[in-house]
């Protein structure tokens, strides 16, 4: 789903194909034997692996006919990116709209992403990415992102111009939308057209041409396993290697490698140029027509026997990392004895409820602390019990490694992530991501038993800090 790079043809003209065509006409027939693929709409995201940690998902076990969460995903809408190239730089034709026509939970775990055409022949559709956009493995460790999907069940004439995609960009897109190949564009799955593929493709580089190809980028295509890309769920991955030397990005479905591509393959500056900004965000989609299903098929499409309203169903999304001299711990907690905590003991960070972008890993000080924090992170303590008497402030026992220029603020807050805060602290650089600190904040009056959220806020993208414990004090 690339965009348009900088030195873009103009905007009348499809600028590429997209992809390399080839590839459709020398997919092997066959796959190896398998179990038959689960037809099962809702499965759990995945416990992550020994030596593994979950650094973020969504599971989308919304109600039905609601959006997604609006704390993970940005809902793209219109035909670009403010400033950016037309027709989000694809040649793709449709609208996308923030309708829950086109983009909604099912009420049974999946998202929906329906193509619609309306009776004047316009298609509208949905594109989402999330709020994060530091998805990048630990230093010499190793990031995986995943998705479960079925894609559009239609094939033949009737699926002319679908365009199913799961995908990132390099974070240094946002605001900018002209610094695409150099960014990188990493394709975990893409499909075209019905066809019983799934592509997997790294862009980078310069355009066109470069070591990346463009704008074809760097690809390979295999068949579904066991059942059709559109009759079933299957489970799409993504690796980037950082623990090997060259380093690797590497494309698997249902556990199955069908693709690799390694540093030396791309080179310098051009992969320190994709992989050494601050990560990536995740998107997912459906177009209609466009460079890519268009020179696939050799016409224009959609067609007037392209179908309306096969959704893109999406199970979960999930971002892991392991490694990186780090010894991360599974981040499941047990309730606290007696089924209550103390909110004037120390309550130990990593033994939350609940949690949105954190990692548990090994402290300095001994145990275990919640880290690789930042904006739109949080994690939820159930059943804090304050007792009859307010506190008059909280104590967090913080670490901070950030860059000059990243700072944000560490909040409380009860009973709902997105509640006013009732205390908060602001903290930068302290020394190091080990170099501990404890910080007071004053806190608004609370009695009772309450969840209680630490949340961070910040204006920079970056992570800004670490946690070890935290306390109230009266």
């Amino acid at each position: 789903m690339s965009p348009v790079p900088a030195a873009s043809a103009a905007p009348s003209v499809v600028p590429r194909s997209r992809r390399r065509l080839a590839l459709a006409a020398t997919v092997v027939a066959t796959t190896t034997a398998l179990a038959a693929v689960s037809m099962t709409a809702h499965a759990a995201v995945p416990a992550p692996p020994a030596g593994w940690n979950l650094m973020w998902s969504d599971d989308f076990t919304g109600a039905a006919g609601t959006l997604p969460s609006s704390t993970n995903w940005i809902i793209d809408t219109g035909t670009s990116y403010p400033g950016g190239p037309a027709n989000w730089g694809t040649g793709e034709i449709q609208t996308y709209t923030s309708s829950t026509a086109n983009l909604a939970h099912d009420g049974a775990g999946n998202l929906r992403i329906t193509p619609l055409k309306d009776g004047a022949g316009r298609w509208t559709s949905a594109r989402i990415e999330t709020v994060r956009a530091d998805f990048k493995p630990p230093a010499g460790g190793v990031l995986a992102i995943e998705g479960r999907i079925q894609m559009p069940n239609v094939t033949g004439a009737e699926a002319a111009g679908y365009w199913p995609a799961f995908w990132s960009l390099g974070s240094p897109y946002r605001g900018n939308y002209q610094n695409w190949p150099g960014v990188g564009e990493i394709d975990v799955m893409e499909n075209v057209n019905g066809l019983n593929q799934v592509w997997g493709t790294l862009h980078c580089g310069v355009a066109p041409g470069g070591p990346c190809n463009e704008f074809n980028g760097l690809g390979n295509t295999r068949a579904c396993p066991g059942s059709t890309c559109q009759s079933a769920f299957h489970t799409y991955r993504t690796e980037w290697d950082a623990s090997v030397s060259p380093q690797q990005l590497r494309w698997y479905v249902d556990g199955q490698l069908f693709h690799t591509v390694s540093q030396s393959q791309v080179g310098e500056p051009y992969w320190t140029q994709m992989t050494g900004h601050g990560g990536y965000f995740l998107l997912l989609n459906v177009a209609m027509g466009g460079s890519f299903p268009n020179g696939v098929a050799g016409y224009t499409t959609p067609t007037a026997s392209t179908v309306s309203g096969r959704p893109m169903l999406v199970d979960y999304v999930a971002v892991y990392r392991k490694g990186g001299g780090t010894s991360p711990s599974p981040t499941a907690t047990t309730a606290p004895p007696g089924g209550t905590t103390d909110a004037y003991g120390t309550i130990q960070a990593e033994a939350f409820s609940a949690q949105n972008g954190v990692v548990v890993e090994a402290c300095a000080e001994g145990g275990q602390d919640i880290g690789y924090l930042r904006n739109g992170d949080w994690a939820r303590y159930d059943n804090v019990d304050f007792g009859g008497t307010p506190p008059r402030d909280f104590l967090a026992r913080v670490a901070s490694g950030a860059p000059a220029g990243v700072s944000g603020l560490v909040e409380v807050r009860v009973d709902s992530p997105t509640a006013t805060p009732i205390g908060s602290f602001a903290l930068a650089n302290t020394g190091g991501w080990q170099s501990w600190t404890s910080v007071p904040g004053n806190v608004a009056a609370v009695t009772g038993r309450h969840s209680v959220y630490l949340t961070f806020t910040s204006g920079q993208s970056g992570d800004f800090v670490n946690v070890n414990w935290f306390t109230f004090r009266h």
